[in-house]
């Protein structure tokens, strides 16, 4: 996601703080949306949707298709249409559409939607959206994946306001993304950035988050990136492995993204 904006991460860490999710919450039947974003799924159920996004890079394309398939888990990728055209990862989409994983739309250019200061802020215009929302599309369609295969549209950068989220709905999709509370998402970042946080942090958060909260992970969509900048070495990929063990062992489900938002 912010893998050229280094203050995305303070923000979605600080942003999200308590007093900023007050006024843009709604919740409906135990589900969770943000500023018209479906974030979170049924918070009652322990199950989970492992969501994966990629623009530039997918050095984790091979370890995570393994390991899903080692656990029997469909996973959900979000992917922009720079990621869909990119022959270097035609085979690695390949493999997720013949292993039945969920592949979606991440903005065709990877476009920043709001300004990171001013949330209310756009950058991009409604034709603008429009047209890139349907190039992400046409590239996926190489793949033979439909937009009505895939009606939920996970925002480039995670960043997105309430004006995206009804341009969205015109367009007969949902908006979602995912749920915040952990540092799954700080993936990305690397050892010179000064918000950088290394594998074990991210692990320990999520673990943490899982303990200390009543509905723990319940109807949470987890976010890890499916590839990053090689000056990053310590890739959190390699740690998805111990963590479904972990969550499994505290009676967690990981299921498909279409499960855990079908009854919303």
């Amino acid at each position: 996601m912010c893998i050229r904006f280094t203050l995305c991460l303070s923000i979605l860490l600080l942003g999200y703080g308590a007093n900023a999710q007050k006024t843009s919450v709604q919740q409906a039947d135990n589900f969770t949306y943000y500023h018209g974003a479906l974030v979170r799924g049924d918070s009652t159920v322990k199950k989970i949707a492992l969501v994966f996004t990629g623009d530039e890079f997918a050095d984790g394309g091979g370890h995570i298709t393994e390991t899903l398939k080692e656990n029997d888990i469909k996973g959900a990728f979000f992917f922009t249409g720079n990621f869909y055209r990119n022959p270097a990862f035609e085979e690695t989409i390949k493999n997720l559409v013949k292993d039945k994983h969920y592949l979606g739309a991440h903005s065709d250019k990877h476009l920043l939607y709001c300004d990171w200061n001013n949330r209310d802020s756009l950058l991009v215009s409604k034709t603008e959206f429009v047209n890139d929302l349907e190039n992400n599309y046409k590239a996926m369609a190489r793949f033979g994946i439909t937009k009505e295969q895939a009606p939920f549209y996970l925002p480039p950068y995670e960043w997105y306001n309430q004006t995206i989220s009804s341009w969205t709905t015109e367009q007969s999709l949902q908006l979602i993304n995912m749920t915040h509370g952990t540092l799954s998402h700080a993936d990305y970042t690397t050892p010179d950035m000064s918000n950088y946080r290394n594998s074990e942090e991210i692990f320990n958060s999520i673990v943490a988050f899982e303990t200390n909260n009543t509905s723990g992970l319940n109807g949470f969509l987890l976010l890890i990136h499916i590839g990053t900048d090689p000056s990053r070495t310590d890739k959190f990929y390699h740690r998805l492995p111990k963590l479904i063990a972990v969550l499994s062992s505290r009676g967690y489900e990981f299921v498909a993204l279409t499960e855990l938002l079908a009854n919303r």
